[in-house]
């Protein structure tokens, strides 16, 4: 994301995880979002993508150090596991916060994972320069 300002950076990947997130909710039974009206819903998506980003931020490089074994002996596969209890983590967090954003289980965290890396992924193909 050259020639964006910090600021602009950050709301860019909010906003691209606000749109994974809205895509794994639309495709695995399991990871919800709640509210009345869309733009609860849209708000509700932000915020929950900006919690999965502090969290992302904050807590995979600390279980990537500590699990580097795991890493290894897996062939990076665990990494899966990873991305599905930090998007639980992050389901657990914005229900604390009063957001609506709910992740149930083990498997709709690591099919919602899956999804969001993914569409991350995509999306941020279309943004970056780096």
């Amino acid at each position: 994301m050259i020639g964006y300002s910090p600021g602009m950076k950050i709301l860019i990947r909010v906003v691209i995880t606000a749109v994974a997130l809205w895509t794994a909710t639309a495709l695995v039974d399991g990871v919800d979002v709640g509210g009345d009206s869309a733009v609860k819903r849209t708000l509700t998506f932000l915020a929950a993508g900006a919690v999965f980003g502090i969290v992302n931020a904050v807590v995979k490089p600390v279980v990537r150090l500590l699990g580097c074994a795991l890493y290894a002996l897996t062939l990076g596969l665990f990494a899966l596991v990873v991305n599905a209890a930090l998007l639980a983590l992050t389901g657990w967090l914005s229900g604390g916060l009063g957001l609506e954003f709910h992740v149930r289980w083990f498997w709709p965290a690591l099919w919602g994972a899956v999804i969001v890396s993914v569409v991350s992924w995509l999306l941020s193909l279309f943004v970056s320069d780096d």
